[in-house]
């Protein structure tokens, strides 16, 4: 396997972690929270979500195309979607 491959190895583990917990964050939200806010719909991100999570178990490497292209969607997620929809439901944290 060598030192690279295990860094890739790493690197997919995360990617997938990464993926499974948006996809569970965007399950357990209501489905009003996300056009509140002016994102796509909640079924929308869940199958951009499962496509990412297809497309990582699919291409078997986060640093390929569809692992690339997942990580950027989820990315877009975690990133944009899940702390706007946490503060429509939660209010404002201060």
């Amino acid at each position: 396997m060598g030192i690279a491959g295990l860094i890739l190895w790493v690197l997919w583990l995360c990617a997938m972690g990464m993926t499974v917990f948006a996809l569970v964050h965007a399950i357990r939200q209501r489905p009003d929270a996300f056009t509140a806010v002016d994102k796509l719909t909640k079924p929308v991100w869940i199958a951009i979500l499962l496509a990412s999570l297809g497309g990582l178990l699919l291409g078997r490497t986060a640093v390929g195309f569809l692992g690339i292209a997942a990580v950027v969607a989820t990315g877009v997620y975690l990133a944009d979607v899940r702390p706007k929809v946490d503060e429509i439901q939660r209010g404002p944290r201060w």
